[in-house]
């Protein structure tokens, strides 16, 4: 009786729904329906946003007016949920959803939301779960008296209660595992990740997870460092020999600390025989988290072999909500090598780009090594956003398959989800333009000539338009000499396993080899990027020109006169590997037109420079890497969100400058927890070490007065965010509503990169939340700077955008500055 009284002491415009005794059902919300324009790009417009940043925004009431920035007026109207607690109606695609929660006292609570996009619990933004996966329960913060709860609602409906924390302030949650399956007879260990609440105020040090199991040695991991007031997925370790019998193995995970035990569970891994489809786990380069991939072995006793070794390799990626083991289940073993199926790092991911171009490729490696692959043969496949996925990683990684095979895949954002074009574009959004370049796959496709081509679509597919592939047929059929294309009658988007195991698809693969780079003569390369793709069998793109913008290289060797005639556009440094030629003897070249004779390389390095300056090409030495772009680290602000990254939150502020920090620091990692199946450090600047670790990417939170470890990594940078101004080169612009978004060299590091999340003021720094830099296909540049009035007008809200120069400076860069 006690807790009912307490629930319901709880509520106003929250009524008790069904469920335990300490739980809160939100059944009664105040809505409203689109304020803003929004789509897949860096900026948009939204009034409630506004209302937050300027520190505007209190809970309405029913029939308030909300004025939109075209002068449109929308009205908050009263919704209800039905007896299963979800709220829906129009204004859920694309609106908000308000809550008041009165509390008798300060208290934590657990928030359980699904099918929301972003939530704020009193103003502190908080991640959401568009997809509705059901694993996102956060703790937070009630006071005493009333708690405004508010939720960005665009997938039709919503559903959200509050629970106290289950097994107290510290406890495992089961909910969201990364688990491998054993092999039997398999004996090694084998990496797992499972959720750690911390529901407590103070950061988790020094815990340990220890795992046991029926067969399995006992193994003990350190549980990485925990934010306050957040959760965060940490990996474990488990494995041995197991009973070939065994379909199951229980294990029991133990999290501990200095005073014992704190929380239990039990978490069960499918034990498999070597031939049966599994899934295998491996730890990723981009921070540290325990990913997976989905395997399809090779039939049990067929050789598979070539005459150079290993089996062959299907890297599969599967569409939007599908999961990695039901991407492998749709392949029949093949007798001639492995199907495996990579994550994107979750069912919806990244549409394969960003994060999951990465994970295909980290799990692409990790499969190579584990199954001995033939690297000859390795071949790219994948349907519906998988099949997006073919095209891109294909046309981005050209020399690493032999042959590709998307299946109803579309093309790029702007031919299929409505990214942001920038028709008639202004200075600063062809900036923006440019820095979304490595999206554009129809722009890379002359690299589709490195393999063979098989396009595979049904005829009245309904999701993703055949007319998608008909444009990939027409425009790849004017020069490509290897391409089929099939058109299924009659079939849908999905019409049976077929559509991704399509025996003439797989027969096309079969006559198809990658050759080695010693057999290569000839090579046509274009990048957008070279920090994404640099190389294509010998040849690499290292800097460009106008950063952005594609570069393209073509070069034809005649071996017997060692001679490279190259034609490039856009190409600053180019660099071949020439492992495949004896430096006794030098090599002479024609690049567009000048004739460089008698050229010779370091043995040692079996690797040629060549520089572009004044339009003239030269011999260069090895470049300096710290000082200068290159495939190790060229930008732009994205590029920083890999590479073992921190974040690392200000405390040097004011209150409410610090409180800003740490809960947009926070926001995010728990967005990329969500998003990517991320596991990120999220230390204060007290705790940042800045001679420590510096191979590894840092993420500031604030500017140089408010975080401590500016000064060491961004002080001498051309770039310097103070309050009420930020200061680019030469130039200054004003004002206590600017955000900025950069990255820059880490001092020190010859490949690291710091970046920073900034603003001169509370209200510059606000903007930043709701600038969306971790869904796919969004793009900023090397430095942008927003004003607030962005969320009323839009790319004319942003102040400034850029590209350093390749020595990193602003004098060499290209810049664009709004009056």
């Amino acid at each position: 009786m006690q807790r009912l009284l307490l629930a319901a002491a709880l509520m106003v415009g929250a009524l008790a729904g069904p469920g335990r005794a300490d739980e809160i059902v939100l059944r009664e919300a105040l809505v409203i329906g689109d304020v803003g324009t929004y789509g897949r790009s860096p900026t948009h417009t939204d009034a409630v946003e506004a209302l937050i940043v300027a520190g505007d925004w209190a809970a309405p009431a029913a029939g308030d007016g909300l004025e939109l920035p075209d002068g449109e007026t929308r009205t908050w109207t009263t919704a209800t949920a039905d007896d299963k607690g979800w709220l829906t109606g129009p204004a859920f695609r694309g609106g908000w959803a308000s809550f008041t929660v009165e509390s008798d006292r300060d208290r934590v609570m657990m928030l359980h939301a699904r099918g929301h996009s972003r939530a704020y619990v009193n103003e502190v933004p908080r991640a959401g779960d568009p997809y509705n996966t059901g694993f996102v329960r956060l703790p937070v913060r009630l006071r005493a008296g009333s708690n405004d709860l508010l939720f960005r609602v665009r997938r039709g409906r919503l559903w959200a209660r509050l629970s106290e924390p289950a097994g107290g302030p510290v406890a495992l949650d089961t909910a969201d595992l990364t688990l491998p399956d054993l092999i039997a007879g398999e004996d090694w260990g084998v990496r797992g990740a499972v959720l750690v609440v911390n529901a407590s105020g103070q950061r988790l040090d020094g815990l340990t997870i220890t795992a046991a199991g029926d067969g399995l040695p006992t193994r003990e991991t350190m549980v990485p460092s925990i934010a306050p007031m957040t959760v965060r997925k940490v990996p474990f370790w488990c494995g041995g020999a197991v009973d070939p019998q065994r379909g199951s193995c229980a294990v029991r995970l133990r999290l501990s600390g200095d005073g014992g035990v704190i929380d239990e569970a039990t978490v069960r891994l499918a034990v498999k025989e070597p031939g049966e489809r599994h899934t295998r786990t491996f730890v990723s380069e981009i921070d540290r988290s325990v990913q997976y991939y989905a395997v399809t072995p090779m039939a049990p006793g067929a050789a598979g072999g070539s005459p150079a070794g290993g089996p062959a390799l299907f890297l599969s990626l599967h569409g939007a909500g599908v999961k990695a083991p039901g991407q492998a289940a749709a392949y029949r073993p093949k007798d001639w090598g492995h199907l495996v199926a990579p994550t994107n790092r979750r069912p919806f991911g990244f549409d394969w780009e960003d994060w999951g171009r990465l994970d295909a490729m980290e799990a692409m490696a990790d499969a190579m090594a584990r199954y001995d692959i033939d690297p000859r043969r390795v071949y790219l496949t994948g349907h519906s956003m998988g099949g997006h996925g073919v095209w891109h990683l294909g046309a981005t990684f050209p020399d690493r398959f032999a042959a590709i095979g998307p299946s109803a895949g579309w093309v790029s954002f702007w031919s299929y989800t409505g990214a942001a074009q920038y028709e008639d574009a202004d200075p600063i959004e062809a900036i923006l333009r440019r820095a979304a370049a490595p999206s554009d796959t129809a722009t890379l496709s002359r690299n589709h000539l490195h393999h063979g081509v098989y396009i595979l679509h049904g005829e009245k597919d309904d999701n993703v338009p055949v007319a998608q592939a008909h444009f990939m047929n027409e425009h790849l059929g004017a020069f490509h000499p290897d391409l089929v294309y099939h058109e299924q009658p009659g079939a849908g988007h999905w019409w049976g396993n077929q559509c991704v195991d399509w025996p003439p698809m797989f027969e096309f693969f079969r006559r198809h080899t990658r050759p080695e780079a010693g057999e290569v003569d000839h090579v046509e390369f274009v990048t957008a990027n070279p920090g994404i793709s640099a190389w294509s069998h010998w040849a690499g793109i290292e800097a460009q020109v106008e950063i952005g913008v594609p570069s393209a290289v073509v070069i034809d060797l005649d071996r017997a006169g060692r001679h490279f005639e190259t034609t490039t556009d856009n190409v600053a440094r180019l660099s071949l590997r020439l492992e495949h030629l004896s430096p006794d003897e030098p090599v002479s070249l024609t690049l567009d037109g000048q004739t460089l004779p008698d050229v010779s390389w370091p043995a040692e390095t079996k690797q040629l420079w060549l520089a572009l300056d004044d339009d003239t090409w030269t011999v260069s030495g090895e470049p300096p890497s710290a000082d200068l772009k290159g495939p190790h680290r060229f930008g732009p602000f994205k590029d920083a969100f890999r590479h073992r990254m921190v974040f690392v939150y200000g405390t040097a502020g004011t209150p409410r400058e610090n409180d800003w920090a740490f809960h947009k620091t926070r926001y995010d990692a728990e967005t990329f927890r969500y998003r990517g199946n991320g596991s990120i450090d999220v230390i204060p600047d007290t705790a940042f070490e800045p001679h420590a670790g510096r191979d590894r990417n840092v993420i500031l939170y604030g500017n140089a007065e408010t975080n401590a470890a500016w000064g060491e990594l961004l002080g001498a940078g051309p770039v310097q965010v103070r309050r009420g101004s930020i200061t680019i080169g030469e130039k200054q612009i004003t004002g206590d509503d600017l955000a900025c978004l950069l990255i820059r060299p880490r001092p020190g590091s010859p490949t690291a990169c710091v970046a920073a999340v900034s603003g001169t003021g509370i209200t510059g720094m606000r903007v930043t939340d709701a600038l969306p830099y971790f869904v796919s296909g969004v793009a900023y540049p090397d430095c942008i700077v927003i004003g607030a009035e962005m969320l009323a007008r839009g790319t004319a809200g942003v102040r400034a955008a850029g590209f350093f120069g390749n020595d990193w400076s602003v004098e060499t860069g290209d810049f664009a500055w709004r009056p």
